[in-house]
């Protein structure tokens, strides 16, 4: 995956928004509001931040040197992956994990709102 199927990917995902509250470098895509990745633009290799269950996100870095604790983020609980590291699948399966674990924690409204979509 290249930045822009990253993108297209996340923006096909119900409910998700991208803005750059960062400046130029970083996009950051949300679901209602909350964050769930960062991906770098100025960064080679391009690295994306996920939140991932701590759990997971610590398996991960066990097992693969191109995923790392993310950088400027809670370590515990943000993974940097390098996606040219990993297969379309994994990176699908990953962005989804996050995306999920942080709409699992919106308001019971919220959340059924999205239920509804998938």
């Amino acid at each position: 995956m290249n930045i822009e199927d990253v993108r297209d990917f996340c923006l096909g995902l119900p409910g998700v928004t991208e803005d750059m509250p960062y400046g130029p470098d970083v996009l950051v895509f949300r679901i209602e509001g909350k964050i769930f990745m960062h991906i770098s633009l100025d960064r080679v290799p391009t690295p994306i931040a996920l939140k991932l269950p701590p759990a997971m996100g610590a398996d991960l870095r066990d097992r693969y040197g191109d995923v790392t604790p993310a950088w400027h983020m809670n370590k515990v609980h943000w993974s940097d992956i390098v996606i040219s590291s990993f297969t379309d699948a994994q990176l699908q399966a990953w962005m989804s994990e996050a995306y999920h674990l942080v709409r699992s924690k919106l308001p019971k409204a919220l959340r059924a709102k999205y239920d509804e979509e998938v």
